[in-house]
Formats: structure tokens, C-alpha cells, sequence
């Protein structure tokens, strides 16, 4: 194998405890999946796009959750189905750094997009008569596209990856590439480079964090002083979706961080199952939980239902 980054080739293993009977019906279901995220999100996108009455701060900012997800699939889980349907594991470091460096990109949006959904929701609840000064259709444009920049540039951090030789092993026991299983096939001293890019890492992982917490620990006190028993219901389920959506994305990855701070040795098959875990899971449940909690955008789908059946009429 060629020594140096620039030549090197590497090969996912995705799950390695898979049997290979049972890798066809495996790889079916995760093209599925992927079909039905893309459908989902595209879906819910398009929906907010081309709806004015949901042109509204908090479906802006669904709207950049999707479109962060079905982004973040099609990077990664094509490569990885063609691994199983067409032998096609195998890929050039530079295909591989693309990969780490939208990887990182995408899921840190993701973390700052909850943010600024938890900072809506706790305006929402705790000063809804600032609401409509507070969370505009400017302000919540603006730091979307922020948001975007931010960890266009943050990303690039990741560029300390390619001044290490790869000379062998080049196998990287994941779904795809990522900064961490990368810099365990290193020739030299990565140190230096981990904890650097691990300190990026956990900065842009537990900030979001410690606001949405933050946030939500206040909408939780404002709740349990409301006095009416409507208006704390309203409140909580208001909230419940939220809660959902960042459970989903935060457990299984603060896991796999604290994992990598502490180097805890964790088994090639439960690594790759917490990675699947908080990098799909969540993108295929958040278009189904948004749909079936928030009010406006189910409304848009029963008028459009109830339009599409009278004109069949």
C-alpha cells in the first residue's frame, strides 16, 4: 500500500459481526431506510418551502434540520450500501476526508439547529408576549445561515488529519469515515491532533447542550407554575417533540464521546451500533415526529390530502 495520505486507500468494514447470510437482507433495510429518510425530509422541506403560512421562524428551522439530515445520509449511506451490493467498501483518503469533514459539518448544525429550537421554546413559553419581536423571520434566517458558516469553518479543523502518513492497517471499522476510527490507522503520534480535534468536538457537542438543558430546565420551572391545568398541558406537549428529537440525538453520541475522552475500549460491534444509533435513527424519526406533533404543518397535509381527493372527485 502506498505510503503517505494522498495514495491511500481504505476499506469499511460497517458492521463486522454481521454474518454474511444475513448482510443482502441488512443492506435492504438500510437502503430502505435511507429511501424513506430522503422521502421524508424532502418532503417536509418542500412542504415548508412552498407553503407561505409556514414560512414562521420555527419551520425555518425544521426546514434546516432536514435538509441537514437527508444532506448527512446521502454522504454516508449510499458508499455503505454499495459496500454490500457492489463490493464497494473500498475509498480514497481524500473521498474519506470529504466524508469526516461534511460528517462533523452536519452533525454540528444539527446541534446548533436543537439549540436555537430550545431557545424558540423557551420564548415561546416563558415571554410569549416578546415572542414575535424576539424569534422573527430575520433573526432566525440569519443565525440559521450562521449556524451553516460557523461549522463550514470550525470544520476545516479537520484538515490536521492529512499531515499523517497512512501506511497500513486500512481498515476503518465503521458505517463511514470519521476523524476518530481515521486517526486510530495512523503511522505516527496523532496525540496532538485527536485531542485537538476531540476538544472541537466536545465544544460544539456540549455548548448546544448545556443552553438546551439550561433552556429547558426554566420552561420546565414556568410550567409547573402554571395554575390552569390547560395551559400546562399545552405547554408540556409543546415541548414533548423537542425532547424526543434531542434524546435521540444527543444520548447515544454523548456516550460515544465520553467513550473517546476517557479511552474506553468499546467492542467493534457496539461502536458501530451507537454511531448508527445517533447518525440515523434520529434523521429518519424527526420528519414522522414533527408532522404528528406540530399542529400547523398537519394541517397543511390534511388540507392537501383533502384537496388532492376532491379534485379526483
Amino acid at each position: 500500500m502506498a505510503n503517505g495520505s494522498g495514495g491511500f486507500d481504505f476499506q469499511l468494514t460497517g458492521f463486522p459481526g454481521i454474518p454474511s447470510k444475513f448482510e443482502l437482507l441488512f443492506s435492504l433495510t438500510m437502503f430502505i431506510m435511507y429511501i424513506l429518510t430522503l422521502v421524508s425530509n424532502g418532503s417536509v422541506m418542500a412542504l415548508i418551502i412552498m407553503k407561505v403560512k409556514l414560512h414562521e421562524p420555527l419551520y425555518i428551522m425544521i426546514a434546516n434540520l432536514a435538509f441537514s439530515n437527508l444532506f448527512f445520509d446521502t454522504v454516508t449511506l449510499p458508499k455503505f450500501i454499495a459496500k454490500y451490493w457492489f463490493d464497494g467498501g473500498r475509498i480514497s483518503f481524500l473521498a474519506c476526508f470529504i466524508q469526516v469533514y461534511l460528517v462533523h459539518c452536519l452533525a454540528g448544525v444539527d446541534a446548533l439547529i436543537l439549540m436555537l429550537m430550545a431557545f424558540d421554546r423557551y420564548v415561546a413559553i416563558c415571554r410569549p408576549l416578546r415572542y414575535s419581536s424576539i424569534v422573527t423571520h430575520r433573526v432566525t434566517m440569519l443565525a440559521c445561515g450562521l449556524f451553516w458558516l460557523f461549522m463550514a469553518l470550525s470544520s476545516l479543523t479537520n484538515l490536521l488529519i492529512t499531515k499523517h502518513p497512512f501506511c497500513g492497517p486500512n481498515k476503518i471499522v465503521s458505517l463511514f469515515c470519521n476523524s476518530s476510527t481515521l486517526l486510530r490507522l495512523a503511522c505516527d503520534d496523532v496525540n496532538g491532533t485527536r485531542e485537538t480535534l476531540l476538544t472541537v468536538g466536545l465544544v460544539i457537542l456540549f455548548l448546544p447542550l448545556t443552553f438546551i438543558v439550561l433552556s429547558y430546565a426554566i420552561i420546565i420551572l414556568s410550567i409547573i407554575s402554571l395554575n390552569h391545568s390547560n395551559g400546562w398541558r399545552k405547554a408540556l406537549s409543546t415541548c414533548t417533540t423537542h425532547w424526543i428529537v434531542m434524546t435521540l440525538f444527543y444520548l447515544p453520541r454523548v456516550f460515544v464521546y465520553i467513550a473517546n475522552y476517557v479511552r474506553l475500549v468499546l467492542s467493534p460491534d457496539l461502536s458501530v451500533l451507537l454511531i448508527f444509533l445517533h447518525s440515523y435513527l434520529p434523521h429518519l424519526a424527526n420528519p414522522l415526529i414533527y408532522c404528528l406533533r406540530t399542529e400547523e404543518i398537519k394541517r397543511t397535509i390534511a388540507n392537501i390530502i383533502r384537496s388532492k381527493i376532491g379534485l379526483e372527485k
